[in-house]
């Protein structure tokens, strides 16, 4: 199975990475996680994004706030899918870090999550696996119908108590 990169551009943005590891985990996919900074370690992130594909990896999912380039940085080095997850912060509730991070100019894509999105980026990293992989994909499935069986028990409870 292909890993999940997932880079953050400070290890402020942890507790945000910490929800998409562990989302990970739950459905046994590979990831490492690294801290490279856009602006403070371009090299360093150049690199890892440029050899990412034949060291095994299969999406990137990059994290970061305020100007937040650092998605659209991993992108125009690598063919891979690459996820940003705007990261909020204190100057603009994360609006500048969305903004920075879905408006990629043509021929750099970036899939983004909402702001602090660690949950979905991880789920979205696992979609994009699961097409080349039946097992991660049937995960998915299962994990779906649970979470419809949740919403339906509750629809069921409210409507017997209203």
């Amino acid at each position: 199975m292909k890993k999940v990169g997932i880079i953050m551009g400070s290890d402020s943005d942890l507790p945000i990475v910490q929800k998409a590891v562990d989302t990970l985990k739950s459905f046994g996919v590979p990831y490492e996680v690294h801290v490279y900074s856009a602006h403070r370690t371009p090299l360093e992130a150049a690199q890892f994004a440029k050899n990412a594909e034949q060291n095994g990896f299969g999406v990137l999912i990059a994290a970061a706030g305020m100007a937040a380039h650092l998605a659209g940085a991993l992108a125009a080095q690598t063919t891979l899918p690459v996820i940003g997850i705007p990261c909020k912060s204190n100057a603009l509730e994360g609006i500048d870090a969305l903004l920075s991070t879905v408006q990629m100019p043509s021929g750099v894509p970036v899939a983004t999550v909402a702001i602090n999105g660690g949950t979905n980026a991880a789920l979205l990293s696992i979609q994009i696996l699961a097409l080349s992989d039946a097992e991660l994909s049937a995960k998915l499935k299962a994990k779906k119908a649970s979470d419809a069986e949740t919403v339906l028990k509750k629809d069921n409870e409210i409507t017997k108590n209203i």
